[in-house]
């Protein structure tokens, strides 16, 4: 047995090597033919690692809010949110045809809580998610630039699965941002997702952006096949202050 083990860690099948000496003492798998015994392991050993992709996929997504969960939204609270069709986007189809989230509403309304908990979802179901606030995110672009890794930080963005901006509309564009802005939407356009949560109306978007001839450009992409939700209501942390 100690050599089974070793030979099972040595390959790497760390699952199938715990659940190995866990459930050979077990009296109820003594009636177990080879072949149930056995799927059993292979079994323990795919989720095992499908646990460790979950882990790792959520510690380089690097989310606000790593433990939010779409199965935990409360929805008592009146703020604009339909339970069936937040139900509806549990699943990953709309990542693997490459739709988009959009998020507005109030400054404490839950916002960035929604989009951490699609996020998180997207982890437990194996797709790669990256976070970034809207300033943390203009701020890497510049650096890359200034480092000289511009077009591989540009990879790196356009390779996610699904790409969270959190707080856009908090600084003001400058021309660079603008281009900038737009790489990044155009690289994902017809190939990946991405979530927006603001506090700006999505109609103010085009104005924000500025000039008309980029603003028309990433608004298109953006809005094209998108699931939006306005969010309303007072502030969620004030009312969490006020129960506590």
């Amino acid at each position: 047995m100690q050599e089974t083990l070793r030979k099972l860690n040595e390959l790497r099948l760390w699952g199938m090597a715990k659940s190995f000496e866990e459930r050979r003492t077990k009296p109820d798998h003594r009636d177990l033919s080879f072949e149930e015994f056995l799927g059993l392991l292979v079994d323990d050993e795919c989720i095992y690692r499908k646990n460790l992709r979950q882990k790792r996929l959520l510690q380089l997504a690097k989310l606000k809010f790593p433990s939010a969960c779409l199965e935990e939204i409360d929805y008592k609270q009146p703020r604009g949110l339909v339970k069936s069709k937040i139900v509806s986007l549990h699943n990953t189809e709309w990542i693997d045809n490459h739709q988009n989230i959009l998020i507005t509403g109030p400054t404490g309304a839950g916002k960035s809580y929604l989009a951490c908990a699609f996020g998180q979802c997207a982890c437990r179901h194996g797709r790669s998610v990256l976070y970034f606030r809207w300033p943390r995110l203009l701020g890497d672009m510049i650096a890359a630039r200034g480092q000289g890794s511009y077009l591989k930080h540009l990879e790196k963005l356009a390779k996610a699965a699904l790409l969270i901006i959190d707080d856009f509309g908090l600084s003001a564009f400058t021309d660079a941002d603008r281009k900038d802005f737009l790489e990044i939407i155009e690289d994902r356009y017809t190939t990946g997702s991405t979530i927006i949560a603001s506090q700006l109306p999505i109609r103010d978007w085009h104005t924000y952006i500025g000039d008309p001839t980029i603003a028309d450009a990433i608004c298109d992409r953006l809005f094209y096949v998108s699931h939006k939700f306005e969010m309303t209501g007072g502030s969620m942390r004030k009312k969490q202050k006020i129960i506590d």
